[in-house]
């Protein structure tokens, strides 16, 4: 996906959960994070670039196993509740980055040599800004449905 595409889907659903604004701007911080760590075409490449695109950056139990340490000692080394939520939400949307790409391509899994995916739409193209908008949909529905009912 390109990156407008990550960061308007996954700043949707942060906001749709949290009805908070700096938990949804970490996540768009988030959303971009795995390709940022990667670096830029221009910057490495064309070639190196597109060898490690999708590799360790990618690598789901990486982002697990930071938000896993970060709960676990959240409590202990986080005083202020706002910045303990807005790296929560930057590590979730590199979750949601992650699934995003799995859509239109492949990413690692369980191990960061072993990948999966399926391919809806190439990145850039009319359907992946249908996707996109099609998903943006779902999440306002789902929390009219989930408000409706409280």
């Amino acid at each position: 996906m390109k990156w407008v595409s990550h960061v308007v889907l996954t700043g949707t659903i942060a906001y749709a959960v949290t009805s908070d604004p700096l938990p949804a701007a970490a996540a768009c911080v988030g959303a971009v994070l795995p390709d940022k760590i990667e670096g830029t075409p221009g910057s490495v490449g064309w070639n190196t670039w597109r060898s490690r695109h999708r590799g360790w950056s990618h690598w789901p139990m990486l982002y697990l196993s930071l938000l896993g340490a970060l709960t676990h000692a959240g409590a202990y080394f986080f005083y202020d509740a706002a910045f303990f939520s807005a790296l929560t939400w930057l590590l979730l949307g590199a979750l949601c980055h992650i699934a995003e790409d799995a859509v239109c391509g492949k990413v690692p899994a369980l191990f960061p040599t072993q990948k999966i995916g399926i391919r809806l739409f190439t990145v850039g193209s009319l359907r992946e800004y249908l996707f996109v908008l099609f998903c943006i949909v779902v999440v306002y529905a789902a929390q009219y449905i989930i408000r409706s009912y409280n």
